[in-house]
């Protein structure tokens, strides 16, 4: 890498798919202070979207109090931004792809935010709930418009370190949201609460549209608009679901990620009915392990691109490793007695088991034609939740019902088998395609 630069890696078609011009963002050179400002911003706002999809977890019991609302109501406030990234991530992260990612980015965040402050003044259940939808529109492609920004702007080679620290913001803002939440919404009252996140995030937003254009990136119209013209509807499809080390990786990322679901749900619970911890030191305790899970995605990307430098199918290998490591520990740690050392091996359990993003995400990110980035990523993003987060919670909550939580607990790390082979399958792949990407370039 140069001292003063760094050149964007080339766009590789695939099954069609032409490279893009040489006037596209691949062949442009960006100041690393540059490329490092508008990361440092894109984390940024990636805070101020989880910290406003979280802050109203804080605030329950207080809407609760004050509206008389049932727990399957707070349930529904509390689900519905989720369901709506969800539902809408891949079609609006194909739009910013094509309206441009900046102007997209900047848009997604300004209507998050109105609606955080929208939230602030909602009198009744319906309004809140209409508060929420319209935060959940406005953050529903964010994570996949963000990373794919990042991406354009550093080489392939950062892509895992990136990406796993990308991910593990999204566990802070998480955090975040909850602790920051709760303080605020002692000091200020919980409408004040959800005034100071969004105050913030609109101060994140002004500085972003000030600091990042789209022609600094070498991301001007006339670029983007070849980039688009040489990927037909069909070129794109196939350069999403026909490249099989794409689908492998897409399978062993999700199938990683429903263990991943599984603990972080669980845990506070865990926490409260066998350590017999009261449910607000439980939920300390389990942020301490959420905080482990995040610090562990960007760690291990760092390590799974050190090993890639020269090979880069050696990232989804380590990808693989880190499967049979997060198995080997969780299964030793929910079979420990109760104490420092179990707690001890759950954490190391925990950095691990989601080292896999990083990894994952780069691997689709450098096969994947730069121009569709962001739907890939939201591709990646709608599959994790799919088949990892929403069923794993779900599974291990049946299991409880019938075992016992801590027997369910024992055995979710088995799905790390189903992740293994995926990857392995994945990393025989990799060269393969990789060549077939250069073929169509």
């Amino acid at each position: 890498m140069q001292a003063h630069d760094m050149r964007i890696p080339g766009l590789a078609g695939r099954s069609g798919a032409v490279a893009s011009s040489a006037t596209s963002a691949d062949a442009t050179t960006v100041p690393r202070a540059y490329a490092w400002l508008v990361f440092g911003l894109t984390i940024g706002l990636l805070l101020s979207d989880y910290m406003s999809r979280q802050v109203i977890n804080a605030v329950f019991p207080l809407l609760k109090s004050e509206w008389s609302l049932a727990d399957q109501q707070l349930g529904m406030l509390g689900g519905i931004v989720p369901l709506m990234v969800g539902i809408f991530t891949v079609p609006l992260s194909y739009l910013a792809d094509r309206f441009g990612r900046v102007r997209s980015i900047v848009l997604m965040a300004t209507v998050w935010c109105i609606a955080t402050l929208g939230s602030a003044m909602a009198q009744n259940f319906n309004e809140m709930m209409l508060a929420r939808i319209a935060i959940g529109l406005g953050e529903a492609a964010y994570g996949s418009v963000g990373l794919a920004l990042i991406f354009s702007v550093f080489p392939r080679s950062l892509y895992s370190t990136l990406s796993g620290l990308y991910g593990g913001a999204a566990f802070l803002g998480s955090v975040l949201g909850l602790v920051l939440g709760g303080k605020l919404a002692t000091a200020l009252g919980w409408r004040g609460a959800f005034e100071a996140i969004a105050y913030g995030g609109f101060l994140l937003v002004l500085l972003f549209a000030l600091f990042v254009r789209e022609g600094r990136l070498g991301q001007t119209q006339e670029a983007r608009a070849s980039d688009l013209a040489s990927l037909s509807r069909r070129a794109t499809l196939q350069a999403l679901f026909r490249i099989p080390t794409v689908l492998y990786t897409y399978l062993g990322s999700a199938t990683q990620l429903f263990i991943t679901g599984s603990i972080l749900v669980w845990i506070p619970t865990y926490f409260g009915r066998y350590y017999t911890l009261s449910t607000d030191r439980a939920a300390l305790a389990a942020a301490v392990f959420v905080m482990l899970t995040g610090l562990g995605m960007g760690v291990l990307g760092n390590v799974a691109d050190r090993l890639g430098r020269k090979r880069p199918a050696r990232r989804l290998f380590a990808a693989m490793v880190y499967t049979v490591v997060s198995f080997a520990l969780l299964m030793l740690a929910f079979r420990l007695p109760l104490g420092a050392t179990q707690l001890v091996v759950l954490g190391l359990g925990v950095f691990v088991v989601s080292g896999t993003w990083g990894p994952t995400t780069a691997a689709v990110g450098n096969l994947v034609p730069i121009a569709i980035h962001s739907t890939a990523m939201a591709v990646i993003t709608l599959l994790n939740n799919l088949l990892g987060l929403a069923p794993g919670p779900f599974v291990t909550g049946l299991l409880s019902e019938r075992y016992g939580l801590d027997i369910a607990l024992q055995w979710i790390p088995v799905v790390s088998i189903v992740s293994a082979t995926a990857l392995y399958l994945a990393y025989r792949h990799y060269d393969a395609d990789a060549l077939r990407s250069k073929a169509h370039a």
